[in-house]
């Protein structure tokens, strides 16, 4: 090939313009920062206009826009219109709110942009000091593993996978679930996440593997129903072989007896997981030690780090106790990954054969600054914080004739209805899904919903470190006046609620 064909510089996605790229991310950071200390006065939640999600169905771009265009577009059609969990009064679903902090760690990742998979480099070193000092929070012991994950639903999967792989005297890893025997089975509770469900369709289990136990009036899984379920599968030709404890279940934030299943996981030899998504935090604090002092003898334990350490969005976590099931049970042999004595594969395990994914992004960074930035001590304080403002919160809803507490509050989660008396459970149903739609419409606070007994709830899961007493107040005074308004708009035939509260 003629050499004097071949253009002098090849392409690059870098800019011409150094300067222009260094003002605009001046600008951008200013604008974040700015978006962020004024949040509290923007409404929750807004929906996006139709003239917007208009554009969002606009054919992907053949000539360059330029990164000024771009950034514009973000912020007209983008930023305006976000999902709200930054927010003072978002209490919805357990979506955690971020830290300025943290969105420059994400920032500084970015550039950055290292592969966890494989290879000898800081960031590596970064999320094995992080899953040393998550064994540290939750009293998991020094020879045991663990993993960055996406959140606490890749957790629970990876969790889940290492207990079919650990089954005694099978090598399922090589044969399928088939070599078992029989059928795989394990149980949880009646409010067990959906993500465990989702985890044993992926596993190819089936769905009728996973065994749904009955729960207590405190929502807390019935160990004797538990115990007579294994006993009957096995007289079945089932095989048993893990339990999947909560601690802080989505719905009511219930804790499991994990002391009782500790017990009756040893003694009828099977794998305890335990889904501590947001829960599994609340051991910080002395209180809570009795009923989570002992989760460091679960199995393994799923929990993420975008709840109640605040970090932004991905990061979650699990540890296993037994490190090298974990290992035996992901790690894979290739020549492209062996390690090597010398260079960037001379370095520690890689993280790859503790993880489901290969390429893995640098989200350790955040939650190693995080922690740097405040010391667990303030996360222990702020997660008391969210635990004393929802008892306040429940407080305020037992107090109001008006309205009813639906479950108890064992941790920040508050399941409560507008009640005034004299509807039929279909009616206080229909009006409370309208009461939520309405705080949320009219940006006034951003519960979710869940169903308590059969009940429609209004569900306030807090994991806000921006949430004010007064905001709580807020939130049962508009709950019960929005329910007024509504009442009395169908009583009067008003097409039409008030636009404050």
């Amino acid at each position: 090939m003629n050499n004097d064909c071949q253009p002098q510089f090849a392409e690059t996605l870098d800019p011409e313009n150094w300067d222009e790229v260094r003002a605009l991310g001046h600008r951008m950071v200013d604008d974040m920062v700015s978006s962020l200390q004024t949040v509290r006065e923007r409404p929750v939640w807004q929906r996006p206009p139709e003239h917007v999600k208009a554009r969002f169905r606009e054919p992907i771009p053949e000539d360059p826009q330029g990164i000024e265009r771009a950034y514009e577009d973000f912020k007209e059609l983008v930023l305006p219109y976000p999902k709200g969990n930054i927010h003072p009064r978002f209490w919805g679903w357990v979506d955690g709110t971020g830290t300025a902090f943290g969105a420059f760690a994400d920032m500084l990742a970015a550039f950055m942009n290292p592969n966890l998979g494989v290879a000898d480099h800081s960031a590596v070193h970064v999320e094995r000091q992080v899953i040393n000092w998550s064994k540290q929070m939750l009293g998991f012991p020094d020879n045991s593993s663990g993993i960055l994950t996406s959140g606490a639903s890749v957790a629970n999967l990876t969790g889940l996978l290492v207990a079919r792989n650990s089954i005694a005297d099978v090598d399922i890893r090589n044969h399928g679930a088939r070599a078992a025997g029989g059928k795989l089975t394990l149980y949880g509770s009646a409010e067990t996440h959906s993500s465990l469900i989702k985890a044993v369709d992926i596993l190819g289990l089936g769905l009728s593997a996973f065994r749904k136990i009955p729960v207590d009036k405190n929502h807390e899984v019935n160990v004797e129903a538990l115990r007579a379920a294994i006993v009957q599968d096995r007289e079945h030709g089932r095989i048993p072989f893990c339990i999947v404890a909560n601690a802080g279940t989505v719905n009511a934030g219930a804790i499991d007896p994990i002391d009782d299943l500790v017990a009756l996981a040893r003694s009828e030899n099977l794998w305890l997981h335990v889904d501590g998504a947001f829960g599994a935090l609340a051991r910080l604090l002395p209180e809570y030690g009795e009923r989570l002092q002992n989760l460091h003898k679960a199995d393994s334990v799923a929990f993420d780090f975008h709840k109640w350490l605040y970090v932004p969005y991905e990061a979650g976590c699990v540890l296993v106790r037994d490190g090298k099931k974990h290992h035996q049970a992901l790690a894979v042999s290739a020549d492209y990954l062996e390690p090597q004595s010398r260079g960037m594969a001379a370095g520690p395990e890689p993280l790859s054969n503790y993880s489901v994914q290969l390429s893995r992004g640098f989200k350790a960074l955040k939650v190693w600054l995080s922690l740097k930035e405040h010391g667990i001590e303030k996360y222990r304080r702020l997660i008391r914080q969210n635990i004393l403002q929802a008892r306040y919160l429940a407080e305020l809803v037992e107090e109001n004739v008006k309205l009813e507490l639906l479950a108890p509050t064992p941790l920040n989660i508050v399941c409560y209805r507008f009640n005034p008396g004299g509807l039929d459970e279909k009616e206080l149903d229909r009006i409370n899904r309208e009461v939520l739609a309405e705080l949320q419409e009219r940006g006034i606070a951003a519960p979710s919903y869940t169903l308590i007994d059969g009940k429609f709830a209004i569900r306030m899961a807090n994991t806000n470190h921006r949430s004010r007493k007064d905001d709580f107040h807020r939130l049962a005074q508009a709950s019960v006046a929005v329910g007024q308004a509504i009442l009395c708009a169908e009583a009067t035939d008003v097409p039409t609620l008030g636009q404050s509260v």
